[in-house]
């Protein structure tokens, strides 16, 4: 009888073990399986799980065409799926809150929410830096660009999800939407020539604008430059930091389960630490914009 009992406890402790070394072995596949760079690059599929992920170009066919030699593929990526998302997601709640019962007091949570946001970015940014006859005008591409973009930001947060910021040709796009509306809007206000003399400051020399010219040109190109990589760069850098951490946690073994806890709370503090990261993002996206729409408009100030 006790031969036949310590040969079951004998089997069961070899089936626990065989358990823990198959969780071990999975914890450690799953970790080399995780690559930060992999969840945050643009992707033609959109990954739900390690075992789920469904193919873009198949749930929306769109047909390539030829332009002489040149192929011409426009099937949407997951960047540009998010970028939809965001898009649609905002109008919705933009469109719901807007169509609320209007009071001299607002009234619930999604009125409030924008309300606030939208006085302060027309009160303290483009007012107070255009003035309210100028930022009037461009308050509508302004608040725009704000609320997409931090939109984009905080789909990026939530799991399955990606985040399109972290794409540089997106960041380059808005940057450029920017540039065009900065020299339009001082093309339309000073004239064309006149515009293009407001480069170089009054009095200068004729043989200084020789070297003036060309450092002003270059001035005016790094402002689209510097929107473009501070927003790729604090969006892409705070994603990896963030998927560094659960790497961590996937790589600890079950007999370090408990250091796990280490950088799972790490994880979370970095998340909940992104969320003003996509704020702030956005606000000075927009507040940089206003500058330099401002100072197109304005030279003399």
């Amino acid at each position: 009888m006790f031969p036949a009992s310590a040969l079951a406890n004998e089997h069961g402790h070899e089936a626990v073990q065989d358990s823990l070394h198959a969780a071990s072995t999975h914890a450690v596949e799953s970790a080399e399986s995780l690559d930060p760079m992999g969840h945050i690059l643009n992707s033609d599929f959109w990954e739900i799980t390690h075992s789920l992920r469904f193919n873009i170009s198949e749930l929306i066919p769109i047909p390539t065409f030829h332009i002489g030699s040149l192929e011409v593929n426009l099937a949407p990526s997951l960047h540009v799926i998010m970028l939809w998302l965001a898009g649609l997601l905002l109008f919705l709640l933009l469109r719901k809150a807007a169509s609320a019962e209007e009071n001299m007091v607002p009234k619930g949570r999604l009125r409030n929410f924008f309300e606030a946001i939208i006085l302060f970015v027309r009160d303290e940014v483009v007012y107070n830096t255009m003035g309210e006859k100028t930022g009037r005008r461009f308050l509508p591409y302004l608040l725009t660009v704000f609320f997409f973009i931090l939109f984009i930001n905080l789909l990026g947060l939530i799991p399955t999800m990606a985040t399109a910021t972290g794409n540089i040709n997106v960041t380059a796009t808005l940057a450029i939407l920017t540039f065009m509306v900065t020299q339009g809007s001082g093309i339309k206000q000073n004239g064309f020539f006149q515009h293009w003399r407001n480069l170089v400051p009054p009095g200068v020399p004729w043989p200084l604008m020789i070297i003036m010219i060309p450092i002003e040109i270059m001035g005016m190109l790094t402002k689209p430059f510097s929107l473009t990589m501070r927003l790729f760069a604090n969006m892409i850098a705070g994603h990896i930091i963030i998927l560094s951490f659960f790497g961590l946690i996937f790589g600890m073994s079950l007999k370090l389960c408990a250091l796990a806890a280490l950088p799972f709370a790490g994880a979370v503090a970095i998340s909940a630490f992104e969320i003003f990261v996509g704020f702030l993002q956005a606000f000075i996206f927009t507040f940089l914009s206003t500058i330099f729409i401002n100072q197109a408009v304005h030279p003399e100030h």
